[in-house]
């Protein structure tokens, strides 16, 4: 079954934004913007490949915020995925190591597509230096292809700039 461009673009934005409208309304203090890249390895269908693209988030506090990723990968079609998450951030006794949790839903663009997926995972950004992070990720979550279902999986890092 193809999905309807038109409709998955819709119900992806609407979700985004109705995510954000909620979370903005429980909190104004903490807010915080988090720019920077991932790099790293990424398995769709089996097949191995490189993942690499812009990061970005928004805490609306301490512990809660959205993101959104841009990836190009290297496998077979160079499947390109666009990401909207929900990101909670866990305490830590270190403020030098910052665990978090996130899931969200992704449009994957490659032949034949875009396809609706599904992803959650987690890590920990490393503080290296003020405001520079170092982060260690795990991404996985199913892709619904037309009359299939692939499943992904990506570990990378990269680099994060904490804007405030």
């Amino acid at each position: 079954m193809k999905l309807n461009y038109k409709a998955t673009a819709f119900i992806f934005i609407f979700l985004l934004f109705f995510s954000s409208s909620i979370v903005n309304a429980q909190t104004s203090s903490g807010k915080n913007f988090v720019i920077g890249g991932r790099l790293g390895l990424s398995l769709y269908d089996g097949n191995a490949g490189l993942q690499i693209g812009p990061t970005a988030a928004y805490y609306f506090n301490k512990n809660m915020g959205v993101s959104s990723d841009f990836n190009i990968n290297t496998q077979a079609g160079t499947p390109i995925e666009w990401n909207g998450s929900f990101v909670y951030a866990l305490d830590a006794p270190s403020p030098n190591i910052k665990p978090y949790l996130d899931a969200g839903m992704s449009l994957f663009f490659v032949t034949n597509g875009p396809y609706f997926g599904i992803r959650f995972g987690g890590g920990a950004n490393f503080k290296i230096a003020p405001n520079i992070y170092i982060p260690a990720d795990i991404q996985l979550g199913p892709v619904f292809a037309t009359g299939r279902t692939v499943f992904g999986f990506a570990i990378t890092s990269g680099i994060r700039y904490s804007l405030n």
